[in-house]
């Protein structure tokens, strides 16, 4: 599986791959995404996956930070979880702002705080989506809606400290008119340009 996936990156020169940072299967295949322990053995059981992967493919991956609404067990916070992960595994992140937004409502931490945290040579890509509000502390991550604005206000201190990185804006279902799809679109290219303007003031 893994040699097939390294021939189509290589014949489509695939610029980045990426994978969930979650359990994928058990006695067969999860078909949604599950978090991982929060600890130390997990830690180097994914690392050493990653590091085989990245071995295989000949090229460093990117890992995603998933949403979830709880853990099976937790030593460690979310964020140190995964810096423990990217440092053992030597490996990138995709960042989902949308998944750090709810995860911080549903866990009651500083998303804030959260990004400041990431060491930023680490992470390579952006994805920005709509949530359901279940609850005022209750956020349901489904890629079905429009962008809400607590999501575009961390995507902004996202370019911020990591740059003006390629961003996916993810919709699923409940399609609106194409129009309404770009607008989100442009505003993540303002979003970009404002960043790199204020990039270009800083080096000046």
């Amino acid at each position: 599986m893994l040699q097939r996936t390294r021939l189509f990156l290589d014949h489509h020169r695939v610029a980045l791959y990426s994978e969930h940072l979650s359990y994928c299967s058990d006695d067969g295949q999860l078909y949604d995404l599950l978090p991982l322990p929060f600890t130390d053995e997990s830690v180097r059981h994914v690392a050493s996956r990653i590091r085989q992967v990245q071995d295989m493919l000949g090229r460093r991956i990117a890992v995603e930070n998933i949403s979830y609404y709880a853990a099976p067990y937790q030593a460690l916070s979310e964020i140190d979880f995964l810096k423990a992960v990217l440092d053992e595994a030597d490996c990138d992140l995709l960042l989902d702002v949308n998944n750090l937004f709810v995860n911080s409502i549903n866990h009651g931490y500083d998303a804030a705080g959260y990004l400041a945290a990431i060491p930023p040579q680490r992470v390579v890509y952006l994805h920005v989506a709509g949530h359901y509000d279940e609850a005022e502390d209750l956020k349901i991550d489904t890629h079905g809606a429009a962008v809400k604005d607590g999501v575009w206000n961390l995507l902004a201190q996202a370019y911020g400290r990591f740059g003006a990185l390629p961003t996916l804006l993810e919709r699923d279902f409940n399609f609106p008119p194409l129009s309404e799809l770009l607008g989100e679109v442009e505003r993540i290219r303002a979003f970009q340009h404002k960043s790199r303007r204020l990039q270009e003031v800083r080096r000046a």
